[in-house]
């Protein structure tokens, strides 16, 4: 029963071995990508301690490598557990053609006894020659030929197995090596975390002593991020309101007999061209899957209402997503579609609307734009520079994605990373 358990135990695991294969080398590849997010943030904070006057940025992109040393620690913690179920596997591999090594060793031992004792031609031509007929002959000397190939294909399966049998245990030495090595990884990376949460509290006491100004500063920028929102608004709807007195002045020229239509221009819903529904529905089935307004960056505040990182009593609301990206960042297009607006929301900031059909997405915060209002872009062009402060040196991206009027959350939209 014990053989047949271990038996059954390594057919399972053996089945899975493919799978196991298949998701360390997709960590492996998750662990590369965390990694070179960690180089990035450790850029951009850098940059940003090299300007700021405010600690609050710098708390913020501390955060994010916080954030993203316990997800690499919690990567490499996987990488062991695969490793460690792998090495079972090898380990039942080793211990199976062990056994099946001895079986053949101690078959092959007797067979070469018995060999030995009946070895001579002589004894061989007798056992022939001593047939009763001539098809008993014929199937003794085909039997002494099988026999014989027989001892020869049980030395090369002895052959098989030990060779096979070196393999497995080499492979498991190069295990034990690799996981030696993501332990002192793990322990390397969990050693530097704690030392960056001890700098992150040092830096949150710093701040809490400006609480005041800290708590002003973040009224007063929601008190201008309303503006702009509000600005935005209005826009759209003179998008929209545009887009169906085209559609309608259309429509009347396609049908010169019918009454003109008394009732008000929507500013709130498009009704969409053919084309309009198409790029709609197309839009709308990359849901999840749009490229980021930037090559690089972290989401530094989500969507909606967010408590305050330091004063969780603090409410802070957004409309979109601002995603902290490095200085010389390109914004770009997460969707084809037509430029329909470009704005200027003060003399350092500026914006631009492209519609995708009924949806809209809005990129703020670019201190140059490379489009015009009409132009026709397609995914991942770049439409404008994204600014960086002279004040903190952050380089932040605020991202909005509207269906009509109605703001969207753009994490849900944005492919993950």
């Amino acid at each position: 029963m014990p053989k047949f358990l271990l038996s059954l135990i390594f057919i399972c695991a053996t089945t899975f071995t493919w799978a196991q294969d298949s998701q360390q080398e997709k960590l492996e590849q998750r662990k590369a990508q965390i990694q070179q997010e960690i180089r990035d943030n450790e850029k951009m904070l850098q940059s940003v301690k090299k300007k700021e006057k405010s600690a609050v940025n710098v708390f913020l992109i501390q955060a994010n490598k916080i954030k993203l040393k316990e997800k690499l620690i919690n990567t490499t913690a996987k990488q062991e557990k695969i490793l460690n179920n792998d090495m079972y596997i090898n380990q039942l591999k080793v211990n199976k053609l062990k056994r099946e090594l001895a079986v053949l060793k101690e078959d092959y031992a007797k067979m070469i006894l018995k060999s030995y004792k009946s070895r001579s031609e002589q004894s061989r031509a007798m056992f022939i020659l001593s047939s009763e007929s001539f098809l008993q002959a014929y199937k003794r000397a085909q039997y002494l030929k099988q026999y014989t190939n027989f001892r020869k294909n049980q030395g090369l399966e002895i052959q098989g197995k030990t060779a096979e049998l070196v393999d497995y245990n080499a492979k498991l030495d190069g295990q034990r090596q690799v996981k030696k090595k993501i332990i002192a990884e793990n322990q390397k990376e969990r050693v530097t975390l704690e030392i960056e949460k001890k700098e992150q509290q040092k830096l949150v006491n710093e701040i809490k002593r400006d609480k005041n100004k800290i708590i002003a500063d973040t009224r007063s920028k929601q008190q201008e991020a309303k503006r702009i929102d509000r600005q935005i608004d209005r826009l759209i709807r003179e998008a929209i309101a545009e887009a169906n007195r085209k559609a309608a002045a259309e429509k009347a020229k396609d049908n010169p007999g019918a009454p003109a239509s008394t009732a008000p221009v929507s500013s709130s819903k498009i009704a969409l061209t053919p084309e309009g529904k198409v790029l709609a529905a197309d839009f709308k089935a990359n849901r999840g899957k749009l490229p980021w307004p930037v090559e690089k960056g972290f989401i530094s505040l989500g969507y909606g209402d967010q408590p305050h990182p330091l004063y969780p009593s603090l409410t802070v609301h957004n409309s979109g997503v601002e995603i902290t990206t490095e200085q010389g960042a390109t914004a770009r297009a997460v969707f084809e579609g037509e430029v329909s607006s470009v704005m200027v929301l003060s003399p350092i900031n500026r914006a631009v609307m492209i519609q995708h059909g009924d949806y809209f997405t809005v990129y703020q915060n670019l201190s140059q734009v490379f489009v015009s209002k009409g132009d026709k872009v397609n995914i991942k062009q770049s439409i404008g520079k994204v600014r960086t402060s002279g004040d903190t040196g952050k380089t932040i991206i605020k991202f909005l994605i509207l269906q009509n009027t109605s703001n969207n959350n753009p994490e849900g939209w944005l492919q993950n990373r």
